[in-house]
């Protein structure tokens, strides 16, 4: 299994899977569209005059890579994975080897799209702690000066609720901000996982103990290729946004904390990490993470075999569920836990074990062919959903399950002939 960032992007480079750009590209608007315009993982060699990396984990092919098993065993790896890897401290780390003030204009970060609020670091592991409680997860962060970022910090995750909890006694709250980190430890760190134990779940995935260091403000990061090191303010503000988000649209503007930074830490020829706003690795790291709690939720009330949050629904809103049909009713049962362990899931298809959730087409026959919309449809009126839906008021929207299986009595009338 690969274990680390650059080894991980070589592996792709040997693969024919990596566009090295060797002419100097901006860092504003120029590499990102580049990004977008190609599907495959990008080295800029000379993005502001150092090294920037995209789509680096893109696609479900590479996340199986980078777990260590194949593309249909992804669903089995996340679902069966605990919580109890091992964490092993050291002393130092090659991102040590170049120390600082924090100057954020020395490293390429990326202005996306032109009506972006700033430019922002958007695959930075910011790794929070106050007191014995810690959390590492991935905010999109603002550029406000050379050494202020603002953070968006969504109510009620752990980081959110680290900085509340902070600011009531009027403390900084300490973070660690660690760009160009090994693929499934962003991973690991884009999952919701009980508290304080999402380097014990990387180290999980990984089969291996997870290193980790100690900067001067007793934050403990993984290794990468730079870490920015600072506090977020207990009080201070800043409007933040606009921002594309997981569905390509521009999420509104807020008043958001600010972290100050005061060290910044890099190895001699650091590689930028930049993960495109709305973009397939975007989309993978903030969705496939909820396929395991679909798993899961289904598997507790019927026999699930697999689960995928599509493409064409951001990778968050559309969810396909297959299952073993036991008895009549199932359908709808796992429409109704496929909502409850995703709270975002606007629409959910169940089918059968012979319809392929990959191909969009199969999916689409499955409705054609086994539903008749006054009883295999359920609609959902005024529930939460996803503050990213543009559809959705106040966090208030409807939502759709349609149950796309076969009448277990009639089975053989939907039997699919085979040449």
């Amino acid at each position: 299994m690969t274990t680390g960032f650059r080894e991980f992007i070589e592996m792709q480079r040997k693969e024919g899977n990596v566009l090295d750009v060797t002419k100097t590209v901006s860092p504003i608007f120029e590499a990102p569209r580049m990004a977008y315009n190609d599907k495959r993982c990008i080295v800029f060699h000379d993005c502001f005059g150092r090294k920037a990396a995209m789509n680096v984990m893109n696609s479900r092919e590479q996340l199986a890579r980078a777990l260590g098993v194949s593309q249909d065993q992804i669903i089995s790896k996340l679902s069966s994975t605990g919580y109890d890897g091992q964490i092993r401290r050291v002393d130092d780390s090659p991102m040590f080897e170049v120390k600082s003030k924090a100057n954020l204009s020395t490293l390429p970060i990326m202005k996306h799209f032109k009506k972006d609020g700033g430019a922002y670091i958007t695959a930075g592991i910011v790794v929070s702690k106050y007191k014995d409680q810690v959390n590492a997860s991935i905010h999109r962060l603002m550029v406000v000066n050379d050494n202020t970022l603002a953070a968006r910090l969504v109510p009620p995750r752990h980081t959110y609720v680290l900085h509340k909890e902070a600011a009531k006694h009027n403390e900084p709250l300490q973070v660690g901000i660690v760009i160009g980190v090994d693929p499934v430890t962003v991973f690991a760190a884009s999952t919701r996982v009980p508290e304080g134990l999402e380097w014990n779940y990387a180290a999980a995935l990984k089969g291996e103990p997870l290193e980790l260091v100690t900067l001067d403000n007793g934050v403990e990061v993984p290794h990468g290729e730079i870490v920015l090191e600072g506090e977020i303010d207990p009080t201070e503000k800043v409007k933040e946004g606009p921002f594309v988000d997981i569905t390509g649209s521009y999420d509104h503007i807020r008043p958001e904390p600010v972290i100050h930074l005061k060290k910044m830490y890099s190895r001699k020829d650091p590689i930028y990490h930049g993960i495109l706003p709305g973009g397939a690795e975007h989309k993978l790291l903030m969705g496939v993470p909820y396929e395991p709690l679909i798993y899961k939720a289904v598997g507790g009330v019927t026999k699930v075999k697999n689960v995928v949050l599509t493409e064409g629904g951001c990778c968050y809103l559309h969810a396909i569920v297959q299952i073993e049909k036991q008895t009549e009713g199932d359908g709808m049962n796992a429409i109704m836990a496929a909502f409850a362990a995703h709270t975002s899931l606007k629409h959910v298809v169940i089918v059968d074990t012979d319809i392929n959730i990959f191909d969009p087409m199969d999916v689409e026959y499955a409705i054609a062919t086994r539903v008749k919309a006054d009883k295999d449809v359920m609609i959902i009126s005024n529930v939460r959903g996803s503050s990213l839906d543009p559809v959705c008021e106040d966090n208030v929207t409807s939502k759709m399950g349609i149950d796309a299986t076969r009448p277990l009595k009639a089975s053989d009338k939907f039997e699919r002939a085979k040449i």
